[in-house]
């Protein structure tokens, strides 16, 4: 039986506004996917760009592994993300034309042990919009303290 991994990008639903997702395979080596596997990656301050029409995570920080040797990756590189020709043809259209951005929600592992990488395609938010989503967190929260003492 293999152990999930589920590494969250807490920052995206706060920072933007995700107007689209979508579930990528990520290339990796070796030592990477160990590393995930024990749950020593970081995607908070990652983003998604295109490079010769391929998209690639930037900033992903997942920790050296601790048992590699000489073989052993960089903690902070691009790593490249798979997804269907029609999807990354779309996702380039939006980005090029609506100036929006494509930021990583969650690093997990499937069921076959493979790790994929959630993105969304976001619209930044303005501070207004900043605090109307903590009011409406508080809100949330307070409603369910009343429905609790009830």
């Amino acid at each position: 039986m293999l152990k999930t991994v589920n590494i969250l990008n807490k920052r995206a639903k706060y920072e933007y506004e995700i107007l689209e997702r979508y579930t990528a395979g990520i290339v990796l080596t070796g030592t990477e996917i160990k590393s995930i596997r024990l749950g020593k990656a970081n995607i908070a301050d990652s983003f998604c760009e295109f490079q010769n029409g391929e998209l690639f995570a930037i900033n992903t920080h997942i920790e050296e592994y601790s048992f590699g040797t000489h073989y052993n990756h960089k903690a902070k590189s691009e790593r490249k993300l798979l997804l269907n020709k029609k999807e990354l043809k779309s996702l380039l259209k939006s980005v090029q034309n609506k100036g929006l951005t494509i930021i990583p929600l969650r690093l997990f592992t499937n069921e076959k042990g493979l790790a994929k990488l959630d993105i969304a395609l976001c619209k930044g938010k303005k501070n207004y919009d900043k605090r109307e989503t903590i009011k409406d967190r508080e809100n949330k929260v307070n409603l369910d303290r009343l429905k609790k003492a009830y």
